[in-house]
């Protein structure tokens, strides 16, 4: 194997590494950087020859399908609950400091990537860590946190991309069920598990395909439902935005106001968009290209139509129906923007349960890949070692969908911030 090098002399000042911090979004650039952007999704700037597995697109897609999803739907639900509207705001601004980070991200993962001679790749914050700081004179530290990265990816990816998919799919399936299906978790698990087992043991190109497909009508269908639902419920529209900026900077009571709401939204924000946490590394490094910070053009949108769009939206529909409001025992995640849909037309829980659906399973697509990935670095690119993480991930499916929520979404914040700590302070000193 080998080291690629993605440089051109004649783009060198504008694909540089550097370009992840030295192009700040002022007005005079940012017009530029958005039709780069475009051009690049499209694929407009690829080339055939160019070293990698994916399209910029595909790899765009498999990064949202694993951040857009049920964080947006159940994780903007619980924000509210727990830290009022006004947590939706400040998950808004999280989307919108977290498209600088995973620009850097996506750029130092395409940059220290490892291309096989097969044509398949290997890269994320492992090796930028370990790589990076080597080429810097700090080895040690260098392998201390890319194998500390590689350790709490491979259980984040099993509580945010797993079990928390299962659980929340699961319950809007018996939930649309009126309850039937309920002691029947297991079964219901062990459906998707199967579902997800066909399309993981493909690899990235499989996942790529499959995901640059169902992410737009995945998305389509959630944002026009919840644009329906809002459209229903119009005449609360400013005092559900009165709602979520007097919540977000006059906050008061047990979550701890201005505060508490900052928090819980950035924590929500994290779960959902994954800035910080390094997986955008790993989805880019698999991009065909050979210019690193590309990828960072194409990765930092997707903070922005995860948190600030999708999120953003999804926080809407929840405030503007009142349903937050002294919610049934019971109900919460995504049986509480269940509840809001329901108050256009009662047989909308039924398409949300279609949306949670895709959303869950391209979710646990793309983690998978991520969390293989980390295994595949730990004990040098075992295949073996990565038929077993995929066995284990596929088994934990079944746990998720029967295990209660709290759990769930308790152990996944901690792998989450795990996974960010190694990550943010090896990229601080990279870049």
């Amino acid at each position: 194997m080998y080291t690629a090098k993605f440089r051109e002399p004649e783009a060198e000042e504008h694909w540089s590494a550097d370009t992840a911090h030295s192009v700040p979004p002022n007005r005079q650039r940012f017009p530029h950087s958005q039709k780069l952007s475009y051009l690049l999704i499209r694929g407009r700037l690829a080339r055939e020859t160019d070293p990698g597995e994916v399209t910029s697109f595909q790899a765009f897609a498999t990064e949202l399908s694993g951040t857009v999803g049920l964080g947006n739907i159940a994780g903007v639900a619980i924000a509210i609950t727990v830290g009022g509207p006004g947590a939706a705001l400040w998950i808004a601004v999280a989307g919108l400091l977290g498209m600088s980070v995973k620009m850097a991200e996506a750029t130092l993962g395409s940059k220290y990537r490892i291309v096989r001679e097969d044509g398949t790749t290997n890269g994320g914050p492992m090796y930028y860590l370990r790589d990076g700081l080597k080429q810097q004179g700090h080895a040690t530290l260098g392998k201390v946190l890319s194998t500390a990265f590689a350790v709490t990816t491979i259980f984040g990816m099993t509580g945010a991309g797993n079990m928390f998919q299962a659980n929340q799919a699961t319950s809007q399936i018996v939930s649309v069920s009126g309850g039937v299906l309920g002691p029947y978790r297991w079964v219901i698990g062990i459906a998707i598990a199967i579902l997800v087992a066909l399309v993981i043991l493909g690899g990235i190109t499989k996942i790529g395909n499959y995901t640059s497909r169902i992410v737009p009508i995945m998305a389509a269908i959630y944002v026009l439902t919840c644009l329906v639902v809002i459209g229903v419920n119009i005449e609360q529209l400013p005092a559900a935005f009165t709602a979520i900026v007097e919540g977000a900077f006059t906050g008061k009571g047990a979550a701890g106001g201005v505060v508490g709401a900052m928090i819980i939204g950035f924590r929500r924000a994290a779960f959902s968009n994954a800035a910080g946490v390094g997986t955008a590394g790993i989805a880019h490094s698999a991009v065909k290209t050979r210019r690193p910070a590309s990828q960072g053009f194409v990765a930092m949108w997707e903070p922005f139509v995860d948190s600030v769009v999708v999120c953003s939206i999804t926080a809407l529909t929840v405030v503007i129906t009142g349903v937050w409001q002294n919610p049934e025992p019971g109900v919460e995640g995504v049986a509480l923007t269940s509840k809001a849909w329901e108050t256009a037309a009662p047989w909308l829980s039924y398409v949300l349960a279609i949306a949670v659906a895709l959303f869950a399973f391209s979710t646990m697509l793309s983690y998978s890949f991520y969390g293989c990935k980390a295994v595949g670095f730990l004990f040098g690119g075992s295949r073996k070692a990565e038929k077993i993480y995929n066995i284990v991930f596929i088994l934990l499916i079944v746990v998720g969908a029967t295990t209660s929520l709290d759990p769930i979404v308790n152990f996944s914040d901690a792998m989450l911030f795990l996974m960010a700590v190694p990550n943010l302070l090896g990229t601080w000193r990279v870049l």
